[in-house]
């Protein structure tokens, strides 16, 4: 028996309805209103006055779906759309052992029958929302957390106001946060995205639940829980994927660069740095070095200044898996097709050739509407400390606005001529 043998038990929920405001268009038109019902609409102020909007379900693979994801401020109230689409697209668990694997989104799912109900602190402080788990035989029940919760110092500045008076800006920030729970064998998943006040999205997975206690190995492949040196429980990987539609402003036609700064030369103080801007306009897989970084741009949505709209990929502690090549790049462009659902195991009989986000990207196509696939990777090597429940432990990036807007979205009463160099 393994650590996969028992099933959990579904849950599911939906979202209050609520309807979208129109919004008076500044540079250019607002994007479209969600075209989601009432019950998977969430449309929320966060207390800084940045509201976000999006659609929501649950889908039985790959369990929370957000969709039409859009924002507006208190400053600039007109609605940007930001993305399509934004969900899990694979979790692969192999162990140390080299006798065990398991991909958690196409083998089991995270929706459905593994998707859990709510309960107990689940959601505390927040709104439980019930909806359909998106199974074979849907049932609706409370699946969706939607909270607003404080993020810490959103900015601090001790400067001058516009009349040049002495003056300190400080400012606490807020996150809506949508998350669900899905149990696949012995572990429990949160799946998190943080929408933050300033526009960033952070797409989070945590894992908690418990040990197996059927995969136990020799020391050399585990480390020693318990009483003594006797049983070492098995190290194992989690790489998971995120499938990231981009549709900044609405407008489509979003593009794809990468940016390099290397050493050039010196100056009469260190050394000179220069950053390169490479375009990536057919797919490939990429993978991260010193100073390198990707984002989607739009070709088309500018902000009041004039430059193009875009987003920032932003990763943090990652644990590469070598042994896959899909779980070798930290990152994969392709162009949009319906049939490339996920980044292993994909099943499409409409993709039949195309398994992995490697077989999507070797045909090299010219990226028209590209799909971004991102990798984040957890090595676990067991403790004490996770013996029982197991304390959360998360893997994830953050997708950061880049000239989304004209200035900071929090911009106090008293800095809003702070734009562009002080004369």
């Amino acid at each position: 028996m393994t650590h996969r043998t028992i099933a959990a038990a579904g849950a599911l929920l939906v979202v209050a309805g609520l309807g979208f405001a129109a919004t008076p268009a500044q540079a250019q038109a607002p994007a479209a209103a969600a075209t989601c019902t009432n019950s998977t609409l969430v449309k929320e102020t966060l207390p800084n006055g940045t509201t976000w909007q999006l659609c929501w379900r649950m889908q039985a693979q790959a369990g929370l779906v957000l969709e039409k994801v859009a924002v507006s401020y208190k400053r600039y109230p007109q609605r940007v759309q930001i993305l399509d689409s934004l969900r899990l697209a694979q979790l692969n668990v192999p162990y140390d052992s080299g006798e065990t694997e398991y991909n958690d989104i196409t083998d089991y799912g995270f929706g459905g029958e593994y998707l859990e109900t709510l309960t107990g602190d689940d959601c505390k402080g927040g709104s439980a929302r019930v909806g359909s788990d998106g199974g074979a035989s849907p049932t609706r029940r409370k699946v969706l957390c939607v909270s607003a919760e404080p993020s810490g110092l959103a900015y601090r500045s001790h400067d001058y106001d516009d009349q040049g008076r002495d003056k300190v800006y400080s400012k606490q920030g807020h996150d809506l946060v949508l998350r669900s729970i899905s149990k696949v064998g012995w572990y429990e998943y949160v799946t998190e995205y943080r929408l933050h006040d300033d526009g960033q999205i952070s797409a989070r997975l945590g894992a908690t639940g418990d040990l197996s206690p059927y995969d136990y190995v020799s020391s050399a492949r585990g480390w020693p829980v318990g009483k003594g040196a006797r049983d070492y429980a098995a190290m194992h990987y989690h790489s998971a994927f995120w499938r990231v539609d981009f549709n900044l402003g609405g407008a489509g036609k979003d593009k794809v660069e990468q940016f390099d700064t290397k050493p050039d030369g010196r100056g009469s103080m260190t050394a000179k740095l220069k950053t390169t801007r490479t375009a990536i306009a057919k797919e490939g897989s990429f993978s991260k070095v010193n100073r390198r970084w990707w984002r989607v741009v739009s070709d088309t949505s500018k902000n009041a200044d004039g430059h193009k709209r875009s987003y920032e990929l932003v990763t943090g502690a990652d644990d590469k898996y070598e042994s896959h090549p899909e779980t070798t790049p930290d990152v994969t462009f392709t162009q949009k097709h319906a049939c490339e659902k996920y980044a292993s195991g994909n099943a499409d009989p409409q993709c039949a050739t195309k398994k992995t986000i490697i077989d999507f990207a070797r045909d090299k196509e010219k990226l028209k509407d590209p799909v971004m696939w991102v990798r984040v990777g957890f090595h676990h090597v067991p403790r004490d400390e996770d013996q029982s429940p197991m304390p959360m432990h998360w893997q994830g990036f953050d997708l950061v606005p880049r000239d989304v807007i004209g200035m900071n979205p929090l911009t106090p009463d008293g800095r809003t001529t702070a734009n562009g160099r002080p004369s």
